[in-house]
């Protein structure tokens, strides 16, 4: 069970920390070294064949990039101090740039207002289109005799088959814009929740 986990974005500094300790091959194969168990440099140099000065270099790299950490401490005949290092005891997880929920919220805004914007637009323009395009629709042939009844029956049916109200046809389009506007913040919101840090290490340490 790992101690830590670690979550990075790409570019911070940890991030780039870890780019430039696993830059060559060579960072690579001491990173491989260590999954044998902890070595100490000069034992990383003798086995990979390669200068002290050269095999303590990249362990520097990687031990300010939280890569390897210090396992233990021993003393040399000298009594010189000498490390031992190992493999970090983590999980490092990348996640891509958090997405801020204030922009989120500002684009929805955003967009809320351009749907009233819309609608009052509507509003205005929908009472003088609507008889022009009334009036290209020809009229119901119309049955001879009948007197009075017959010309209810055709009011009725000319109201019947008339456009709806401005007023309901604009009111439709603005509800039904912002139950879809609803629907597409709320899956933001959520997809922002699922995928911020906060909730990623929550998940693993549970």
């Amino acid at each position: 069970m790992a101690e830590n986990v670690v979550v990075v974005q790409p570019g911070d500094e940890r991030a780039q920390k870890i780019a430039r300790a696993m830059a060559s091959q060579t960072a690579n194969a001491v990173i491989q070294a260590f999954g044998g168990g902890p070595l100490t440099s000069s034992e990383i140099a003798r086995q990979m064949g390669i200068p002290i000065t050269t095999a303590s270099y990249h362990i520097e790299n990687l031990l300010d990039a939280g890569l390897i950490e210090v396992a233990e401490t021993r003393w040399s005949e000298k009594g010189r101090e000498v490390k031992v290092y190992g493999l970090a005891n983590q999980v490092l997880i990348i996640v891509p740039p958090e997405s801020d929920l204030g922009s989120v919220l500002k684009k929805y805004v955003t967009l809320f207002g351009i749907v009233i914007l819309v609608s009052a637009g509507l509003w205005g323009l929908l009472p003088m289109l609507l008889p022009i395009l009334q009036d290209g629709v020809p009229p119901e042939p119309r049955l001879a005799g009948g007197g009075e009844e017959n010309s209810v029956l055709q009011s009725s049916l000319d109201g019947a088959a008339g456009a709806p109200p401005v007023h309901d046809l604009v009111m439709g389009f603005f509800f039904g814009a912002c139950v879809v506007l609803l629907a597409l913040m709320a899956y933001e919101i959520y997809y922002w929740w699922r995928t911020s840090p906060r909730y990623r290490v929550g998940g693993e340490q549970e």
